[in-house]
């Protein structure tokens, strides 16, 4: 696994992609949506799966509420929050679903967000507004907004005593920007407005701990830059609000209070999250730190041939914030992609005459490219990429 830096970027890892199922005709330059497991964490899944099915009654009967609480113990010490105050969810969507069902909203009380934050999230938010009678607000947020703009919007406005809620990002996802989750929650503290930090890319990518936010809620995907299998998640709730959370979904450990009541889902298979403890012996055997250097350097430089490919200036392309950002996007041409199902089907396309995955996004009736960097990337995927794009973009 030795390498050496050129330009900020490690190579040298030509076989670290031989760890992955990764079809090796494509450039996968979208870890973000879905990530990639290694083979190895596979294996220690499918050996989890195998040890269900040879005695379903005795995996499920005997000891499995320890294991997963050891598996979530495991995670929330690499995450830096309290394992007695978290909890294995899903995803970071179904997070939030608990959250905001738990609140108790009623007609009159707000749950306040960004303009940058993740559609399914948007749509959990209008939905328990719709079912509550409460009003979902949203604050607009520049792009190119400084993170003291950020802070100062964002208080301006928080309304004590109507808002219920404040729902931001710590780094978004559609438009790839790194939030001062901290200072945000800093200020809503002051007003006495919880928050909830939509934290879906940070595990495994973001050194920074939970703790550290000091949000009333967090969640965030381990299954992105984890390594870990799909549907692995992790919720961490402050205390004067783990009695109130309530599953969406009511099971045998209902009981036994918060975190088993939300994790034990009867006969949910919990093999991915049994398994997510390899994902980050994955992550540590690389060596957490060389990963998250070499992952952002890889996506700053995709940014940077891609845009000049698209004959943008190095000045218009978005800074992500903070330095170790494995995501970056690209302005698209006017015009293009300007609407979701416009960006689908441009990625679609992309991905099918380019042999390239890439995410789509349009973000205030704009089209932008995203591109991310993982360890099983290099340098001329992004290359071929700058090549054939401008091509492919001038036969729309």
């Amino acid at each position: 696994m030795s390498g050496q830096i050129i330009e900020g970027v490690y190579v040298g890892w030509d076989r670290i992609r031989e760890s992955f199922s990764l079809d090796p005709a494509v450039s996968h330059l979208n870890h973000g949506s879905f990530g990639a497991v290694p083979i190895g964490v596979q294996r220690a899944q499918q050996r989890l799966r195998d040890e269900m099915e040879a005695n379903p009654l005795r995996f499920f009967t005997q000891g499995l509420v320890d294991r997963i609480a050891h598996t979530r113990r495991h995670l929330a010490g690499f995450l830096g929050t309290d394992p007695d105050g978290s909890a294995l969810v899903g995803n970071t969507t179904t997070g939030v679903a608990v959250v905001l069902q738990s609140l108790g909203l009623q007609p009159g009380d707000e749950v306040l967000s960004t303009d940058h934050g993740y559609g399914a999230v948007s749509l959990a938010i209008q939905r328990e507004c719709r079912r509550t009678g409460a009003v979902s607000r949203v604050l607009p947020i520049p792009l190119a907004a400084t993170d003291e703009q950020i802070v100062q919007t964002v208080r301006a406005g928080l309304r004590p005593g109507r808002t219920r809620l404040l729902v931001v990002d710590q780094l978004t996802s559609a438009t790839a920007r790194l939030f001062p989750a901290a200072a945000i929650v800093g200020v809503a503290r002051e007003h006495g407005v919880p928050v909830l930090v939509d934290a879906a890319h940070a595990p495994g990518m973001l050194p920074t701990p939970v703790t550290s936010i000091g949000a009333d809620f967090w969640v965030g995907n381990l299954h992105k830059w984890g390594y870990a299998p799909r549907g692995t998640a992790l919720l961490a709730v402050t205390a004067p609000w783990r009695d109130r959370i309530e599953p969406l979904v009511v099971s045998w450990e209902q009981d036994a209070g918060f975190p088993a009541r939300l994790e034990w889902q009867a006969t949910l298979d919990y093999t991915s999250w049994l398994a997510a403890p390899a994902g980050l012996f994955t992550l540590r055997s690389l060596g957490v730190d060389r990963v998250r250097e070499h992952n952002a350097a890889l996506a700053a430089y995709g940014q940077r041939v891609v845009g000049d490919a698209l004959g943008v200036p190095p000045a218009q392309l978005p800074d992500p914030g903070g330095p170790a950002v494995a995501l970056r996007i690209i302005p698209l041409p006017a015009g293009m992609a300007t609407t979701i199902d416009a960006a689908r089907a441009l990625q679609t396309r992309i991905g099918e005459r380019l042999a390239a995955e890439v995410a789509v996004m349009s973000w205030n009736g704009r089209g932008w490219l995203r591109l991310t960097g993982q360890v099983y990337n290099a340098a001329d995927e992004y290359e071929r990429l700058a090549v054939r794009l401008p091509a492919l973009l001038a036969q729309r």
